[in-house]
């Protein structure tokens, strides 16, 4: 590969400690090591995500097993997250890699500023060849500034330094349209294109020490895809395939773009050359492509040709919404013409916010209609609070000032303090399935808040 990549590696707490012992899973350590330091000897740039703070101080406290007390939890963040650094600079310090910590929590990154110096952060560790190493600070998080998993705090990471891959590393091969422990037929989904139409099992829900499970890591996915970031699950157990897999795919882009050029291949269809479906027999499985060179099993999620990028991406991901504003089609229609939402596309309000927060944007069919029928489009940043909207809402602008005694704006918000989801039509998946389906939801829905 002549080209210079920039590759986020996120690890589970059950990547990196057992999940009975809580001993460092050291060979499998080591071996991400090898690999990030190989990768970067190469010219590619490296981050890992890495959990397993808490997991580390169960260990060095003697504990069985995770509390449920917020306070002793954050305790044992505190105690671990010395621990898990420490083991991650000497490990990196036989290979003479220099290593920086960075901890954040959604806080961090949703003030705007803050946000940009992470990322300017990022970049100068970078420049520097320094493999930075992110956590979430679990050690002053609590439920309203967390991040929910770090499969999400990945995705986020890999949006922010603009990667070309994001690898979620986790305890199988890849995504199974069955249960391969209790389906001799289940088959390996390889390549998907749309989230949106994929059919996986997704029952796995993690281990006893870690937060996150198979469903977190498609919406880590789906997150870092609309970013533009080529998203990998695959075995955590065997880091070393990492670099076999990157190759792989930079092969089929580059063998797909010649394609291209040459006329033979149309531009819609370059993304991803034809998969099929793998056999799984008694936990093995059977080659997958018509073409020699293999690469180890995973599951590849393709990037959105037209990636949400800067400051877009930080009102969708960074931010978590205080409310909802519900607008009409007509308002809905002018956000997507590039135009600014004004009080008389807005029906109603939800919430409690204040001035310069975000909130959700959800349309209603009719003015008639409920609540749990809006869909939700996008985010934004408000320039006036929940009461005063509540107040102005349905009006010109002109009317603001007679009905608030002032007016700050003549918008709800500006169009740039407003982001819409992808409402495409979808694109093909690899494999399909032509009888059942089990969706996974539009773009449009994948966010909680």
């Amino acid at each position: 590969m002549k080209k210079h990549l920039t590759i986020v590696i996120k690890l589970g707490t059950s990547s990196i400690v057992h999940e009975k012992t809580h001993e460092p899973l050291l060979s499998t350590l080591s071996t991400i090591v090898e690999t990030a330091v190989n990768l970067h000897h190469d010219g590619h740039r490296v981050v890992i995500c890495s959990s397993g703070a808490i997991g580390m101080a169960l260990r060095q406290m003697d504990m069985e097993r995770r509390p449920k007390h917020l306070p002793q939890v954050q305790a044992l963040a505190a105690i671990g997250q010395c621990k898990l650094m420490s083991m991650w600079d000497q490990l990196f310090m036989h290979m003479r890699q220099p290593v920086a910590q960075i901890l954040l929590t959604r806080n961090d990154i949703a003030d705007r500023t803050q946000y940009l110096n992470a990322q300017n952060t990022f970049v100068e560790l970078l420049n520097m060849g320094v493999i930075p190493i992110v956590n979430e600070n679990d050690t002053l998080s609590v439920q309203e500034i967390k991040f929910g998993d770090n499969d999400t705090l990945s995705a986020i990471t890999a949006g922010m330094v603009q990667a070309d891959y994001l690898f979620l590393m986790t305890d199988v091969d890849c995504l199974y349209d069955k249960n391969p422990r209790t389906h001799p037929d289940a088959k390996a989904i390889e390549v998907v294109e749309d989230i949106a139409e994929l059919a996986a099992d997704v029952s796995s829900a993690g281990s006893s020490l870690g937060t996150g499970g198979m469903g977190t890591k498609i919406v880590a996915a789906r997150l870092a895809t609309a970013a533009g970031v080529t998203t990998i699950i695959t075995r955590s157990s065997k880091p070393g395939n990492i670099g076999a897999i990157v190759r792989h795919a930079e092969a089929q882009k580059s063998a797909a773009r010649s394609l291209e050029a040459s006329g033979e291949l149309p531009a819609k269809l370059h993304s991803e050359p034809l998969l099929q479906k793998t056999a799984v027999t008694n936990g093995t499985s059977t080659p997958r492509l018509v073409e020699p060179g293999l690469p180890p099993l995973h599951t590849r999620f393709s990037p959105d040709p037209h990636p949400i990028r800067d400051r877009y991406f930080w009102l969708l991901h960074g931010l978590a919404p205080h409310g909802t504003i519900y607008i009409d089609a007509g308002a809905c229609a002018a956000l997507a013409n590039k135009a600014g939402l004004l009080p008389v596309g807005v029906l109603d309000v939800e919430g409690n916010f204040g001035q310069q927060e975000c909130v959700r944007v959800s349309v209603l069919p009719n003015r008639e209609a409920p609540h749990n029928e809006a869909e939700e489009v996008g985010r934004a940043l408000v320039n006036y609070s929940a009461a005063e909207i509540k107040r102005i809402r349905g009006v010109r602008s002109s009317q603001i000032a007679d009905l608030l005694g002032y007016a700050d704006s003549e918008y709800i918000a500006l169009r740039e303090s407003v982001a819409l989801f992808k409402r495409e039509t979808s694109r093909p998946v690899t494999p399909m399935q032509s009888d059942k389906r089990h969706s996974m939801g539009r773009l449009s829905n994948y966010i909680e808040g």
